[in-house]
Protein backbone atom coordinates (compact mmCIF):
# COMPACT_ATOMS: atom_id res chain seq x y z
CA UNK A 1 0.00 0.00 0.00
CA UNK A 2 3.18 2.31 0.36
CA UNK A 3 2.42 5.25 -2.41
CA UNK A 4 5.48 6.25 -4.46
CA UNK A 5 5.65 10.25 -3.83
CA UNK A 6 7.98 10.46 -7.01
CA UNK A 7 5.05 8.75 -9.52
CA UNK A 8 2.45 10.83 -8.04
CA UNK A 9 4.15 13.73 -8.08
CA UNK A 10 5.16 13.99 -11.69
CA UNK A 11 2.09 15.56 -12.98
CA UNK A 12 1.55 17.83 -10.54
CA UNK A 13 4.88 19.12 -10.17
CA UNK A 14 5.72 23.33 -11.03
CA UNK A 15 9.11 22.45 -11.64
CA UNK A 16 11.72 19.74 -11.37
CA UNK A 17 12.56 20.28 -7.71
CA UNK A 18 9.12 21.27 -6.58
CA UNK A 19 8.16 18.36 -4.18
CA UNK A 20 5.84 19.81 -1.67
CA UNK A 21 3.67 22.71 -3.50
CA UNK A 22 -0.07 22.41 -2.49
CA UNK A 23 -1.11 20.68 -5.95
CA UNK A 24 1.95 17.93 -5.16
CA UNK A 25 0.87 17.44 -1.52
CA UNK A 26 -2.90 16.65 -2.55
CA UNK A 27 -2.02 14.75 -5.41
CA UNK A 28 -0.17 12.47 -2.78
CA UNK A 29 -2.95 12.70 -0.25
CA UNK A 30 -5.24 11.33 -2.84
CA UNK A 31 -3.30 8.54 -3.90
CA UNK A 32 -3.13 7.66 -0.35
CA UNK A 33 -6.63 8.50 0.51
CA UNK A 34 -7.50 5.83 -2.12
CA UNK A 35 -5.22 3.18 -0.88
CA UNK A 36 -6.79 3.43 2.26
CA UNK A 37 -10.33 3.63 1.11
CA UNK A 38 -9.81 -0.16 -0.90
CA UNK A 39 -8.33 -1.55 2.25
CA UNK A 40 -11.24 -0.63 4.75
CA UNK A 41 -13.15 -2.06 2.23
CA UNK A 42 -11.49 -5.49 2.51
CA UNK A 43 -11.22 -4.59 6.25
CA UNK A 44 -14.08 -2.99 7.78
CA UNK A 45 -13.60 -2.93 11.25
CA UNK A 46 -10.15 -1.50 11.20
CA UNK A 47 -10.30 1.17 13.28
CA UNK A 48 -7.00 2.53 13.72
CA UNK A 49 -7.04 2.86 9.28
CA UNK A 50 -10.04 4.53 9.55
CA UNK A 51 -8.83 7.31 11.86
CA UNK A 52 -6.02 7.50 9.65
CA UNK A 53 -7.83 8.28 6.65
CA UNK A 54 -10.09 10.86 8.15
CA UNK A 55 -6.92 12.79 9.01
CA UNK A 56 -5.60 12.62 5.71
CA UNK A 57 -9.15 13.64 4.59
CA UNK A 58 -8.86 16.64 6.63
CA UNK A 59 -5.47 17.48 5.81
CA UNK A 60 -6.53 17.41 2.05
CA UNK A 61 -8.98 19.37 2.67
CA UNK A 62 -7.28 22.34 4.39
CA UNK A 63 -4.88 22.19 1.62
CA UNK A 64 -8.18 22.09 -1.00
CA UNK A 65 -9.33 25.65 0.69
CA UNK A 66 -6.29 26.71 0.78
CA UNK A 67 -5.44 26.55 -2.85
CA UNK A 68 -9.05 27.85 -3.32
CA UNK A 69 -8.54 31.17 -1.80
CA UNK A 70 -4.78 31.37 -3.42
CA UNK A 71 -5.98 30.64 -6.92
CA UNK A 72 -9.88 29.03 -8.07
CA UNK A 73 -8.57 28.37 -11.70
CA UNK A 74 -5.79 26.00 -10.27
CA UNK A 75 -7.66 24.68 -8.16
CA UNK A 76 -10.80 23.60 -10.41
CA UNK A 77 -8.08 22.32 -12.44
CA UNK A 78 -6.52 20.18 -9.88
CA UNK A 79 -9.74 18.99 -8.75
CA UNK A 80 -10.82 17.81 -12.49
CA UNK A 81 -7.77 16.17 -12.69
CA UNK A 82 -7.75 14.27 -9.48
CA UNK A 83 -11.52 13.21 -9.96
CA UNK A 84 -12.11 14.96 -6.24
CA UNK A 85 -15.61 16.19 -5.69
CA UNK A 86 -15.45 19.43 -3.26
Amino acid sequence: MAVDKLKVAEGFKSSENDNGSTEVQIAILTSRINGLTDHLRDHKHDQSSKRGLLTLVGKRRRLLSYLNNKDTSQYESLTDKLSIRR
